[in-house]
């Protein structure tokens, strides 16, 4: 199965929680998101998400030396980032709740409950 379309609506806000833990860059947020799972994230997927997080102005970001190298884009979460954020873990829960429902034949067994 093609992941991309379940993804696209997920990575959005899983990057947000990551920065929501403290400034951070990208390398460090596919770090973390590798260790979670989304072992298949590139920087190719990542950056355009961080794009459009910072256009609607969920993140800032600042350009400073790295202490290995060459100038490094640090990302923090901006104060509507943070309402953003638990508006999206609210409806992310709700969402998978309900799907878990259907997945596990629970809401046949609540229709019967309702007929019978």
């Amino acid at each position: 199965m093609d992941d991309s379309q379940i993804l696209k609506g997920v990575l959005e806000g899983c990057v947000l929680a990551v920065i929501a833990r403290g400034e951070t860059y990208g390398y460090e947020i596919l770090s973390v998101l590798d260790g979670a799972g989304f072992d298949d994230l590139m920087e190719g997927t990542l950056y355009p998400v961080l794009t459009r997080l910072e256009k609607k102005g969920l993140i800032s970001c600042r350009k400073a030396k790295s202490p290995f190298g060459p100038m490094r884009k640090y990302y923090s979460i901006t104060e509507k980032g943070i309402v953003y954020l638990k508006e999206f873990h609210s409806s992310y829960a709700k969402i998978t709740a309900a799907a878990q429902k259907v997945f596990d034949g629970e809401i046949t067994k609540a229709k019967e409950n309702e007929n019978g």
